[in-house]
């Protein structure tokens, strides 16, 4: 199947296809699945096992390793809202559960101003249309 490199950015603007715990998916890496737990592990002061390091990307229809499924507030409140993403929130800039990403990684910042930009855009040219 296709990826669409759009459902590849995850809602906090991260590359999902740049994860570790999408490419040892994807190369069925058990080397980087331990690793990737220990390190969750530790991170998120929780106990993430090997087994459970499977994720085809956090806004695909497949597979979710259990940070993504379960943990990750970000992504609980973009569903929540019905947001694509963070980029479609007129909060983001002052949310601090995403500020925490965008603020450390200029490039999931940049795709989710791109997100937020189209997505303005899109609504200025639909209203332009409905006058």
């Amino acid at each position: 199947m296709p990826i669409n490199e759009k459902t590849m950015i995850a809602y906090c603007g991260l590359n999902c296809k740049t994860c570790d715990a999408y490419i040892a998916t994807v190369t069925d890496n058990q080397a980087l699945r331990e690793q990737t737990a220990r390190l969750w592990s530790k991170l998120n002061d929780t106990n993430i096992l090997p087994e459970q390091i499977n994720c085809e990307g956090c806004r695909t229809k497949g597979k979710k390793t259990i940070y993504c499924e379960s943990i990750c507030a970000i992504r609980q409140c973009a569903k929540e809202r019905s947001m694509a993403s963070c980029g479609d929130c007129p909060s983001m800039k002052f949310c601090l559960k995403v500020g925490e990403i965008i603020d450390n990684n200029p490039i999931a910042r940049s795709n989710l101003e791109k997100k937020l930009y189209s997505t303005r855009s899109r609504l200025a040219q639909w209203s332009t249309v409905k006058k």
